[in-house]
């Protein structure tokens, strides 16, 4: 399990990103294995881990076959296999990096999310080196890559919904299932949910966890939502009912507050719902 320190960090990042402390804490827990740093020449550097299959790739032939005579490219996936200890594979890297750096920055995971640097670009990051400054600059950068990769991905709604099937076939790809992702994740999410000292993380899982309004539903948590958005200056009856009305004064506070406007209150629209209302920032939503 992680560290209380980590946890805490974790919870700290999750609330930032509109996300559950208890599923974020899932998924690094998995992805890392509960370690979230290696020390590496006595410095605290992200896990890493070489796949000498995109160094073969992402190399001219000249440099691939100097690769594949050093061992550090194959053609075949698995083929380079990853020392145990994250010093050597650090030391795999470096060897890599003396054939071609961008190549082999590029053909390492990094991180507690495991992100290839090969997504550099396809995460909006200006190089791979500022994709690797992100990932060693701490934590904090870690989980940044990660959460790119997840919203990306298309992965934020499964996450938020606890939908842990359809995020690991979308995170960990088509043989998920047979590496028992999905029940991993599943088992580390309930863990850090009632994990010992997890009282403010508990607090935040039991506010924001799974909670999906939209159009259609009734009851008191219709309610509440409406209290929260006539706080913001919208003016609807408090009456359960979540009907266009409210929707329509959801998506308008979703829009200005800097959110995806779908209409669907979920973590992140209740943690902005829970911010100080803005002076002056009255939306005037019409009743009638």
């Amino acid at each position: 399990m992680l560290d209380s320190e980590t946890r805490n960090e974790l919870a700290r990042i999750a609330e930032a990103a509109g996300h559950d402390p208890a599923a974020l804490m899932a998924v690094v827990e998995v992805e890392s294995g509960g370690t979230v740093f290696a020390d590496i020449d006595g410095r605290a550097e992200p896990l890493i881990r070489f796949e000498g299959h995109y160094f073969y790739r992402l190399l001219g032939r000249q440099k691939r076959n100097r690769a594949v005579t050093a061992g550090l490219a194959h053609h075949k996936a698995g083929k380079v296999r990853n020392p145990r200890g994250q010093s050597a594979r650090w030391s795999l890297l470096r060897q890599a990096c003396a054939i071609d750096r961008d190549a082999a920055l590029q053909s390492a995971s990094w991180g507690v999310g495991q992100v290839m640097g090969a997504h550099w670009r396809w995460l909006d990051y200006a190089s791979v080196d500022a994709f690797v400054w992100e990932a060693r600059r701490g934590l904090e950068g870690q989980v940044e890559i990660m959460l790119r990769f997840i919203e990306k991905a298309g992965l934020a709604d499964e996450l938020l919904s606890g939908n842990w099937r359809g995020f690991a076939r979308g995170y960990n790809g088509p043989a998920y299932a047979r590496y028992g992702y999905d029940r991993k994740l599943e088992n580390a999410f309930g863990q850090y949910r009632v994990a010992p000292g997890n009282a403010d993380i508990a607090a935040s899982t039991k506010r924001h966890a799974v909670l999906l309004l939209r159009f259609g539903d009734r009851g008191e948590l219709v309610k509440a939502l409406q209290r929260q958005l006539n706080r913001h200056g919208f003016l609807l009856p408090v009456d359960g009912d979540f009907g266009p009305l409210t929707r329509a004064a959801l998506e308008t506070f979703q829009t200005q507050s800097g959110l995806v406007a779908d209409g669907i209150a979920g973590p992140k629209s209740f943690i902005a719902l829970e911010r100080p209302a803005k002076a002056g920032s009255v939306f005037r939503q019409s009743a009638a």
